[in-house]
């Protein structure tokens, strides 16, 4: 028979025991050996969703589409392998630790499982990649759906960069009588 004891009975005065819940304040760091295992196992996880689903996509289209697998398809498959490649090495790079002469961790690399970092940009792109490759055995109009990526760049761009830039309030206009007043205290400060 279980028992319930950690819960605050409105019955009786008895404090709660500490329940784990959202962390108030600053978060806890984690040391540099934990962010090092994380991050392999993180790129270990889209290393597997990258071959899977090449695998995948390459075993179904031998067996039922090789006729339409033309130089168009064969190139769009080859571009989304490429753009995969290229940004798990950039993952690979961001995470890669630094070890002195003795084997000592010195630097854990770059954290992948951070939120809001490039890497989670990075993480979008590789699993937006499988996606569309799986979802293009159902139609060829999901090749558009790569389109996305972009999109979504530019409106990152756009709204963190370029419009805060293009609609920043214009600065205060100082009339003659003020100007002349700020020179004078300048003048004194001198």
């Amino acid at each position: 028979m279980r028992t319930y004891e950690h819960f605050a009975s409105p019955m009786r005065d008895t404090p709660l025991k500490k329940l784990p819940g959202p962390v108030k304040g600053k978060q806890a760091t984690r040391g540099q050996k934990q962010i090092v295992d994380e991050n392999k196992s993180t790129l270990r996880f889209y290393k597997l969703v990258i071959a899977i689903c090449n695998a995948f996509f390459l075993v179904v289209t031998y067996f039922f589409f090789w006729d339409a697998f033309t130089m168009f398809y064969q190139f769009l498959w080859l571009s989304v392998g490429g753009l995969c490649f290229a940004t798990f090495q950039v993952m690979v790079r961001m995470a890669k630790a630094s070890y002195s002469a003795t084997g000592q961790l010195l630097d854990g690399g770059t954290d992948l499982n951070m939120e809001s970092g490039m890497a989670e940009h990075l993480k979008d792109v590789i699993l937006l990649s499988a996606v569309v490759l799986i979802l293009s055995l159902l139609s060829n109009y999901c090749w558009l759906f790569l389109l996305v990526a972009p999109a979504r760049a530019i409106y990152l761009l756009w709204v963190n960069l370029l419009a805060p830039w293009f609609f920043a309030p214009a600065p205060e206009e100082v009339s003659e009588k003020k100007q002349k007043k700020m020179e004078r205290k300048m003048a004194k400060r001198q």
